[in-house]
């Protein structure tokens, strides 16, 4: 009985790119490899075209923290008691104009 050795997996990276018309970084998918700088290759490879793309950034996927949809009523829903979030409790000055 021969045992087959399991290479390891190389790690989920999360690839953002921001446009050349653009000031904000988009994320654009997902790619696995074995460190950042590799990762930064491969997503210049996968996912720009056309040099549309002035820069990459890439985030090992298990340093991202996020909130889960199914949490999404107990952490949005207090901010709706907070009335002084909505717009409509300033008074604009006619002098400030239109906004």
């Amino acid at each position: 009985m021969t045992t087959q050795s399991r290479k390891p997996e190389w790690p989920l990276w999360e690839v953002f790119i921001r446009g050349q018309h653009g000031l904000n970084h988009r994320h654009v998918g997902s790619l696995h490899a074995p460190d950042a700088e590799a990762a930064i290759r491969h997503a210049r490879d996968v996912y720009t075209r056309r040099n549309e793309g002035v820069s990459i950034w890439v985030v090992e996927a298990r340093h991202i923290a996020a909130s889960s949809p199914s949490d999404k009523g107990p952490l949005f829903e207090p901010s709706e008691s907070k009335v002084y979030r909505h717009p409509t409790f300033y008074d604009i000055p006619d002098e400030a104009g239109p906004m």
